[in-house]
């Protein structure tokens, strides 16, 4: 049996983060070998992310950055708070989403197979669940296009890291306004930009269970069109960001108040954990 030093182990164990036993056990089987540990600790990790693989990941952040022309949005996911608050696992969600928006990705995808330092991002995060024990997926990737950005991430508890993110492309100058605008979507969660965006089958679906739901309240047939309109009209003010009432004033739309900064929307994402 190889004659372990501690300092080997201590060397070990800070270079990836795995447990004294398994460190001390892999370099023992390895003869002292340095590399060879590594590859034993990641076969053995490998094996236990097999394990979890049907393991539910509810936990994790929300990461996203402005690369000048676009900006990109991934949420990373894992199994536990303790695991997401982690600083091992804030800093492979910031190498991941730098790979990421590297790689222009817009997709979950595409993502995965971005190239971070001499690997993939699918193995980069193979590597490191293996080495913290649960199931890490990247599950969301999201890309904006416009002239600025806002980027908005807000912590739903203070001990965890950023749990709902917003990315907002817009032309303007009014910065101020567009973040503004970007915290009322972390809060009020708008599908679309606009109306013209809701789909077509999407907007006929809700006004046939509207129409339904006027009918057994017994309202008289002469006014259903326009209790249906109304009702239809108030599906858009739930959906689409610009129909919206502003969160800072719902005396004002979301559309007024861009259109009184001078701001345009181009698009935008908005990601929470596990939702």
């Amino acid at each position: 049996m190889a004659n372990v030093k501690l300092e080997d182990v201590k060397a070990l164990r800070e270079r990836l983060g795995t447990g004294m036993v398994d460190t001390k056990n892999a370099l023992v089987e390895a003869d002292g070998d340095m590399e060879k540990a590594v590859e034993i600790l990641r076969l053995k990790g490998a094996k236990g992310n097999a394990k979890r693989a049907d393991r539910s990941t509810s936990e994790g952040l929300v990461a996203a950055k402005d690369n000048g022309s676009t900006a990109t949005m991934i949420e990373l996911a894992c199994e536990t708070d303790f695991v997401a608050k982690g600083d091992k696992f804030v800093a492979l969600a910031d190498t991941v989403l730098d790979a990421v928006a590297a790689a222009g990705a817009t997709t979950v995808e595409e993502g995965l197979a971005a190239t971070a330092g001499s690997a993939t991002v699918a193995d980069l995060i193979n590597d490191q669940a293996a080495i913290l024990g649960e199931k890490i997926e990247l599950r969301r990737v999201a890309s904006v296009t416009g002239e600025n950005f806002a980027v908005y991430l807000h912590r739903t508890n203070k001990d965890l890291p950023p749990q709902v993110g917003v990315v907002l492309g817009y032309a303007g100058t009014d910065a101020e306004t567009a973040r503004s605008v970007a915290q009322h979507i972390s809060f009020a969660n708008p599908e679309y930009l606009a109306r013209e965006d809701v789909p077509a089958e999407a907007v006929e679906a809700e006004r046939k269970i509207v129409t339904e739901i006027s009918k057994s309240e017994g309202k008289p047939e002469a006014a259903l069109p326009k209790i249906v309109e109304g009702r239809v009209n108030a599906y858009f003010k739930q959906v689409a960001l610009l129909e919206q009432d502003y969160a800072k004033d719902n005396k004002l739309s979301v559309r007024q108040v861009l259109a009184d900064a001078g701001v345009t929307v181009s698009g935008f994402a908005r990601f929470k954990v596990g939702a």
